[in-house]
């Protein structure tokens, strides 16, 4: 089971600590705003899974870059509507079947599984 503790600092920022890590998430931006973290948790979770596919399939893919771009709705409730994955291999030779099977295996990552299964979350509220 994973767990997430975020703790309310001032203001709108948070303290978020999972495991052994620490992080401040700020919604004015003075830290990652919650839906940067949010993204910036499906990217490293895509590029663990480019790196288990370099891995296994014995390929040199070092130095990658992922950017992701997302559209946040205008109405309510806000939500991102569209979500852009580029990455940029760096200029290494892979041929159109290995690029392939490279996208099928990072679109099993969990991160990418869970925002296509739009989970149940449910709340608890303790006083």
């Amino acid at each position: 089971m994973y767990k997430v503790e975020i703790v309310h600092n001032q203001d709108l920022a948070f303290s978020v600590k999972a495991g052994e890590s620490e992080f401040t998430v700020d919604a004015k931006g003075r830290g990652l705003t919650p839906l940067d973290a949010l993204l910036a948790g499906l990217g490293s979770c895509i590029g663990v899974y480019i790196r288990k596919y370099a891995d296994g399939s014995k390929l040199s893919l070092e130095n990658f870059k992922i950017n992701i771009f997302a559209e946040l709705s205008k109405e309510s409730p806000l939500a991102f509507r569209q979500i852009s994955v580029e990455i940029d291999l760096k200029s290494c030779s892979i041929d159109e079947r290995r690029q392939r099977a490279l996208l099928e295996f990072i679109r099993n990552c969990p991160a990418h599984n869970t925002l296509k299964a739009n989970p149940l979350i449910e709340f608890k509220l303790t006083c």
